[in-house]
């Protein structure tokens, strides 16, 4: 079966200031013999990949300038013993933001614990007249990175996941500059948050990823200007709550402006780094059905001039968990209970691992789990590059957010744990689609599960918290059933191949975090058959028969009292082949339209009820 046809209206569904023209810059003169290695399945977007076409579409949807610089392409690579300085001469050549253990960074070369990581290229100056400032962006680098300009330490950076930026004015010069970044990446043998990365795939552990994963780029800004937004919706007040941040306070003004198309749908100003309301009447409200998005231009004024300004988009959406008519606790999504229907999204691709090959390949992913009748989508112990989750936000996709866990608990991995988790809910605050935070998963590196929940809530009440995903319901568990997701506002079990229905607690709405598993073998597309594995098995003649009788389980579990569930999984990932399309992505194992007929009897029989 063919794998499905992303639509050209999604991918141009940028709105049209996001349409940035790439600015390319003069930097270093590479071999050229760059060539992706060899993987046992591969995608179709694979070979839209070369040193000179390397995702370049703009990475921050959320905050949009014009005057940028991407630095994907081939940057040399070396790799020395862990405590050894600069080589004197690098090993060759890698395809950024492809880490080195991919296929498409041209290496393919695991990263030990006992390894540094090196890369090195040269970039020209850009235009600094009139105090002109310029920032070096990275979107992740995994784990531990540090960044040299001309020799000189710009700073240091620990976490696999989060972006960060250095301001590199003062370290430039005219002509060339040489950039080195240096990556120390223990994978799941160190203190890091590393999820299902391992030195030693198999099962449910996936190939470790090791440096630069995201796209690098530059970009020119004013002397003062605008740094961070930070968005909630508030649709029962018709407001937006929105803070900017900016380099300097002094003496500016923000000026903002809501467009609902065209037409100005709200406007306000105040001082930076203050909440400001911005008012929204007559609200378009967000939702899988009707993912309707507003524009906004985000103006910095200095005595009635325009110093800086970008571009952006928020969605108006609540979730919150409420009784239902009956009184049961349920998931409601602006004020009407909807169920939650998804997938546990594991984020890996054949040649990218944890990057998407093309722009192409990371919406195709949302568009097929949309187009089999899916509304949510569970992003499992991994975070994406931005435009992912604004793919997410256009198309209408609820999205259950996982913390990234630590291999371990002790005192250095919890410390490492917390921190990256408060960078997380900054960093993805901002995207509508986001409905849910996920603390634990199965008990992973699981530790003061109490406070840590009623810390994130308190870090943001605009969602809903799941402290723990898929508690153990083992009748030999010394964890009283009352506290097993104790100030969490969902109680969240797992059951393969299910489905099976959490107990119900006060308060507490009820889902099923993990369920499914089947596997349908599929000759000639399949990354390890030898070790491949699935829960259940069966032909695929029987795949959708099967499912169907799963989904009228199901459906009987949600008029019990539970609110959503997330199936295991979309697609194969290396051994683990229980997806409903393969790893490469090239067949898709029960029709789109069967199963999106099946999945009907939850999304649409439930939705509002």
């Amino acid at each position: 079966m063919k794998p499905f046809k992303s639509t050209l209206l999604f991918v141009t569904l940028c709105f049209p200031y996001f349409q940035i023209a790439l600015a390319i810059g003069e930097g270093d003169r590479f071999s050229g013999h760059w060539a992706m290695k060899q993987v046992p399945v591969q995608t179709q977007w694979a070979t839209a990949v070369s040193p000179d076409n390397v995702l370049p579409e703009y990475p921050r949807p959320q905050m949009v300038r014009s005057q940028w610089q991407n630095l994907n392409g081939l940057w040399e690579y070396a790799i020395t013993h862990w405590d050894a300085g600069m080589p004197d001469k690098f090993d060759g050549e890698i395809l950024v933001p492809f880490a080195i253990e991919s296929a498409l960074s041209g290496v393919q070369k695991q990263l030990l614990p006992t390894q540094r990581l090196w890369y090195r290229r040269h970039i020209r100056k850009p235009d600094t007249h009139g105090g002109k400032r310029v920032l070096l962006h990275f979107g992740a680098v995994d784990w531990r990175a540090a960044v040299f300009l001309n020799g000189k330490l710009l700073g240091r950076h620990m976490g696999g996941y989060q972006h960060f930026s250095f301001d590199i004015t003062a370290s430039l010069q005219e002509g060339d500059n040489e950039l080195v970044v240096t990556v120390l990446d223990p994978s799941n043998l160190g203190p890091n948050p590393c999820g299902k990365q391992s030195l030693r795939p198999r099962k449910i552990l996936y190939t470790a990823v090791s440096g630069i994963w995201q796209t690098v780029w530059l970009e020119t800004v004013p002397p003062t200007y605008i740094t961070d937004l930070y968005s909630t919706p508030d649709i029962d007040a018709h407001c937006l709550n929105l803070r900017v941040n900016t380099s300097d306070t002094t003496g500016v003004t923000v000026d903002v402006t809501a467009y609902a198309g065209a037409v100005v749908a709200g406007h306000t100003q105040g001082r930076a780094g203050r909440m400001l309301d911005l008012g929204v009447p007559f609200t378009r409200l967000w939702s899988p059905a009707n993912p309707f998005l507003y524009h906004m231009t985000i103006r910095l004024l200095k005595d009635g001039h325009v110093i800086d300004s970008v571009n952006s988009y928020f969605g108006m959406r609540k979730i919150k968990v409420q009784p239902d008519s009956s009184g049961m606790p349920r998931l409601f999504l602006n004020n009407k209970y909807t169920f939650h229907l998804g997938v546990l999204d594991q984020g890996y691709w054949p040649e990218g691992l944890y990057t998407a090959p093309t722009d192409a390949a990371l919406l195709y992913d949302i568009v097929a789990i949309k187009n089999m009748g899916f509304n949510t989508i569970r992003k499992h112990v991994k975070l994406e590059p931005d435009r992912w989750y604004y793919y997410a936000d256009s198309l209408g996709m609820l999205v259950w957010q996982d913390m990234v866990p630590c291999a371990d608990a002790d005192y250095y991995a919890t410390s490492q744990f917390e921190q990256e988790n408060a960078e997380n809910l900054r960093q993805l605050h901002h995207f509508p689609s986001i409905v849910m935070w996920i603390l634990f998963n199965e008990g992973w590196g699981k530790y003061n599960q109490q406070t840590l929940t009623e810390w994130m809530k308190q870090s943001d009440p605009s969602r809903i918290i799941n402290g723990h995903s898929g508690e153990n319901l083992d009748e030999y568990s010394d964890t009283p059933v009352r506290d097993r997701w104790i100030s969490s506002d969902v109680a969240d079990v797992h059951y393969y191949p299910g489905p099976y229905i959490a107990p119900a607690l006060p308060g507490k709405a009820r889902v099923l975090g993990e369920w499914g598993g089947v596997r349908v073998p599929t000759p000639g597309h399949q990354w390890a058959p030898a070790t491949s594995w699935g829960y259940i098995q069966v032909t695929a003649d029987r795949f959708a028969q099967r499912y169907a009788y799963m989904m009228e389980r199901l459906k009987k579990y949600e008029q019990q009292g539970l609110s959503g569930a997330i199936y295991t999984q979309p697609y194969d990932v290396e051994s683990e082949e229980n997806g409903f399309m393969t790893y490469d992505r090239k067949v898709v194992k029960i029709k789109p339209e069967e199963m999106r007929k099946v999945n009907q009897i939850l999304t649409h029989q439930t939705a509002g009820r």
